[in-house]
């Protein structure tokens, strides 16, 4: 398993596409070799000096935690760090949404971090061990760490992280939910966790079916209607990216707190929860009888 570069800048910046790929060689994604990092610092756009989110030390520090803590489980340390890295790389959506930022994270920062947590275990039809080139430079529901950002910011609560940690327990969640645009509805994203935590939905083919049918019927019942939302004031974001300079770091046990926002409102979330569990009575799930 490979090491951190030799030269890990100190803080981010932004990585093209076209300028990550020489570095994405064999040897990184087999998880055998890792670049020294020289000549990766010569091809990225720095980012402002004047902000403190974009120190590296903090976030490097997580992912090597992470590690050490769930080295006997690699899957778990998702839903351990997503809240973490929320809390500390603090963004607005529109940051967030610049791939350039997630490759240089991952490919100059903490490469050794995607391939410990995705390197696949040999089967009998890939019997070769390897990342998926996506999980350095891929799409929001793919790359190693945008997932994980994303993953928090459509699952918190308010300030409450805690409905993200069920959420990145279930991995088949991230991958089908995540992807659709229905779960920036702040109830939704909160029926869907509680239909979770209550035990309807467990399998990865439950998940899938729920998905669909969400996702089928919010394009006849809007679910701003029968579930409504409360705006958000954009001033709680902004105050809590501008604590970023003066924050300490991320408590490693107890969760950390998001941007002062109000809940989803509990009536709406209520509604959702029940009729999800209405729709999932008939989605099609691959395996389930007709009348299970």
């Amino acid at each position: 398993m490979i090491t951190k570069p030799s030269l890990v800048p100190e803080r981010l910046a932004l990585l093209e596409s076209s300028a990550a790929d020489p570095f994405l060689t064999e040897g990184l994604l087999k998880g055998e070799q890792v670049h020294a990092g020289i000549d990766l610092a010569k091809v990225v756009e720095p980012l402002p000096e004047d902000d403190a989110r974009w120190w590296v030390e903090p976030i490097r520090s997580l992912v090597e935690d992470a590690m050490f803590e769930f080295r006997e489980d690699r899957t778990r340390a998702d839903a351990w760090l997503a809240p973490r890295l929320h809390a500390t790389l603090r963004l607005t959506r529109r940051e967030a949404a610049d791939k350039r930022l997630w490759s240089h994270l991952s490919l100059a920062v903490a490469p050794d971090y995607v391939v410990w947590r995705h390197l696949s275990e040999p089967t009998a039809k890939k019997p070769e061990r390897r990342v998926p080139a996506e999980r350095f430079r891929g799409s929001a529901d793919r790359q190693c760490f945008s997932r994980l950002w994303w993953a928090a910011e459509l699952f918190r609560n308010g300030a409450d992280y805690e409905p993200v940690e069920a959420a990145c327990r279930n991995q088949d969640l991230i991958h089908s939910v995540l992807k659709k645009e229905i779960i920036d509805h702040r109830p939704t994203a909160q029926a869907v966790v509680r239909l979770l935590k209550n035990g309807l939905v467990t399998t990865g083919r439950e998940v899938d079916g729920l998905s669909v049918a969400i996702n089928a019927a919010g394009a006849t019942l809007i679910y701003d209607i029968l579930a409504p939302d409360q705006p958000r004031d954009p001033a709680h974001l902004r105050d809590w990216i501008a604590e970023a300079e003066s924050a300490p770091p991320v408590d490693r046990h107890k969760l950390p707190n998001g941007p002062d926002e109000d809940p989803a409102p509990e009536k709406s979330v209520v509604a959702l929860t029940d009729y999800f569990a209405e729709l999932f009575e008939t989605a099609p799930v691959r395996g389930r009888k007709s009348g299970d």
